[in-house]
């Protein structure tokens, strides 16, 4: 069964993404995506563009931001759908939620520079299009540059996470502030990607009580990192807590992002898909 080709996770230069959030949307139009959300990380700013992008292409469009979580030693990410963007509590939540990165991005360049990779904080600026969200994306795009890794997911492999050169762990905004934030703008909050989350199945229980508790509503099911066992999964996680089902690749970049825009195969029929509560702010030509 078709179901809407919605995609409601990507990036853009302005948080981690390698496209500008106008070439995102045609990009994700010529996909033939039906339904498209920029999702940046802890940041609204690339919405105006992106929304005027959309809306000149035809394309419909909802508002959303992928907010970094700290929840059980493991950093989480929400992402919210359909929100007012210009509410002034989300706002600033995000500002708060960016606040350390750049001290964060000197002791990750502090690392990797004491396994023998120097160069690497002014290395990953060359990639950072908003000076405030330098990443572990910015600085893999740095090692696969200089010949470190072939590929960022080879980077990820090696450095950059827990046990590894260049991980430095960041507290993040709160599990219910995030929740709060989004919902309070009006709209709906979604666990993003589950499956990467190296929780055991006590604390995915607690992630997912404590989300619903707070007022998250969405997970997603079909996003580019699940395979078919775990799309199959999480599924079945959406109608154990009755949430609403969502779907987006998680593009970054054409030549990093495991799936394309509008690449994604289909939700499973017996869920509710996210978009079905969200008609009423989905923004038209």
């Amino acid at each position: 069964m078709h179901l809407l080709n919605a995609d409601l996770h990507s990036h853009s230069t302005v948080s981690d993404g390698t496209l500008a959030p106008e070439a995102l949307a045609r990009r994700a139009h010529g996909a033939g995506v039906e339904l498209w959300a920029l999702t940046d990380h802890d940041e609204v700013g690339g919405l105006p563009r992106a929304r005027e992008a959309a809306l000149d292409l035809g394309l419909d469009f909802l508002t959303g931001v992928e907010v970094s979580v700290s929840f059980a030693g493991e950093t989480v990410h929400i992402v919210g759908l359909g929100f007012d963007a210009d509410d002034e509590a989300l706002r600033a939540g995000l500002a708060a939620t960016r606040g350390g990165r750049t001290e964060r991005a000197r002791l990750m360049a502090e690392s990797l520079a004491a396994a023998g990779i120097r160069g690497a904080f002014e290395g990953a600026l060359r990639y950072v299009g908003n000076p405030e969200l330098v990443s572990r994306t910015h600085f893999a795009r740095f090692l696969v540059e200089t010949g470190v890794c072939e590929d960022t997911h080879a980077v990820f492999r090696r450095y950059l996470t827990p046990g590894n050169p260049g991980y430095v762990p960041h507290r993040w905004a709160g599990l219910g502030d995030a929740v709060r934030w989004i919902t309070a703008a009006g709209g709906i909050a979604v666990i993003a990607h589950p499956a990467r989350y190296r929780f055991t199945p006590t604390e995915e229980y607690a992630l997912f009580s404590e989300f619903v508790a707070h007022g998250g509503r969405g997970v997603e099911v079909i996003t580019g990192s699940h395979t078919t066992a775990e799309q199959l999964r999480y599924a079945d996680t959406a109608l154990e807590f009755d949430l609403l089902a969502s779907r987006g690749s998680d593009f970054h970049s054409p030549d990093e992002s495991r799936t394309a825009l509008g690449a994604l195969p289909d939700l499973p029929g017996r869920l509710t898909p996210v978009w079905q509560a969200l008609a009423g702010h989905v923004q038209r030509r």
